[in-house]
């Protein structure tokens, strides 16, 4: 059977060592970090992170020039630590929870704050401002038998050299293996996926031209520019 137009090529991201990942869903976690909470006006005590969705095709690799999105003036960073799903299921245990990574990488979760914000007052989906093309950059994913399961560890971000964020990872309120166990509550967990677990405190606009770069502790470096909005 003849397909309407031609299908489009799977989404993969590069595993360190040569193999590729194919990509099927796109989590990500809201926030996860206290300090980002109180920073968005928000009580981390009384809000625990909730999920949102971005495309798999948001997902570009270190190295992209991102296009500044249409629609927004207030185009934000934000530094993630990434999970990526090798072994799926449902209603998993956190006990049982990590046997599900397959890996981990550095990852940007861009976002269009105005657009954001207003939906938050409006009690609007946040769609608009979060599943945005290019806007879910990840650097390479390290399996978990090469560098183990992060729990600790500095993040950071920089934007043209200046530091933004500074954290360590153990400053997530839901470490890995509850953010897995809570997001298979609501959805069967499965093999391609990848969970973006929040991001530190810091988080700050960018402009054309500027070059971002993302660091967390024994994985590689994940570095992005930001282009001009794109003309088609």
């Amino acid at each position: 059977m003849a397909y309407a137009f031609e299908c489009p090529s799977p989404i993969v991201a590069a595993i360190a060592g040569g193999a590729k990942f194919p990509v099927r869903r796109v989590f990500c976690v809201g926030r996860n970090y206290a300090e980002h909470a109180r920073e968005m006006g928000q009580d981390p005590e009384r809000n625990p992170p909730f999920f949102f969705t971005k495309w798999s095709e948001t997902v570009v690799p270190s190295g992209s020039i991102i296009p500044y999105p249409q629609g927004t003036t207030d185009f934000h960073y934000e530094a993630e630590l990434v999970v990526a799903i090798g072994k799926s299921g449902r209603n998993i245990q956190s006990a049982d929870a990590l046997s599900h990574v397959f890996g981990y990488a550095t990852g940007l979760d861009m976002t269009r704050r105005d657009i954001q914000t207003m939906a938050r007052e409006k009690g609007w989906p946040w769609d608009t401002s979060k599943n945005v093309e290019q806007s879910a950059p990840l650097g390479l994913i390290h399996r978990v038998a090469d560098v183990g399961h992060l729990s600790s560890g500095s993040i950071s971000l920089s934007v043209n050299g200046d530091t933004r964020q500074q954290a360590d990872l153990a400053d997530m309120i839901w470490p890995v293996a509850d953010i897995i166990s809570l997001l298979s509550r609501l959805y069967r967990v499965e093999a391609g996926d990848l969970i973006y677990t929040g991001t530190p405190a810091g988080i700050g606009p960018v402009e054309t031209g500027d070059e971002i770069l993302v660091q967390i502790s024994k994985l590689t470096d994940l570095k992005v520019s930001i282009g001009p909005i794109a003309a088609d």
